[in-house]
């Protein structure tokens, strides 16, 4: 839960770099969110309002970690945009979030793995 709530914290933080299990651990905390939100939104029948605000809520915190996700590919945040393109940008896209980030520090800053938690 504290990967969820680290990238809550940095809401609209798109400079540095995001491990691997940060934003997977982030994803699946968020897709299990939305999904008890639509349940709950369906069994009151206000659906998809309160869905809806928790979307609104946590998109520049996944986007925010989608980007330093690339960044710590060595990618710019702009590869986001790949996701656009039919059919394979969406795999292009999961591909490089799975990808392994470099192991010294780049242009984003010094590899999250090494660096000390506060």
């Amino acid at each position: 839960m504290n990967w969820y709530l680290d990238v809550l914290k940095k809401y609209a933080v798109f400079s540095g770099r995001a491990r691997r299990k940060e934003f997977w651990m982030f994803a699946l905390f968020n897709t299990i969110a939305a999904i008890i939100l639509i349940i709950v939104d369906m069994a009151i029948g206000t659906y998809p309002l309160i869905y809806g605000i928790y979307v609104l809520a946590v998109f520049l915190p996944s986007l925010g970690v989608t980007v330093r996700r690339l960044h710590d590919t060595g990618r710019s945040g702009w590869w986001i945009l790949i996701d656009l393109v039919p059919l394979v940008g969406f795999i292009i896209l999961i591909v490089f979030l799975a990808s392994e980030g470099e192991q010294h520090q780049n242009a984003h800053g010094p590899n999250p793995k090494l660096a000390p938690a506060y």
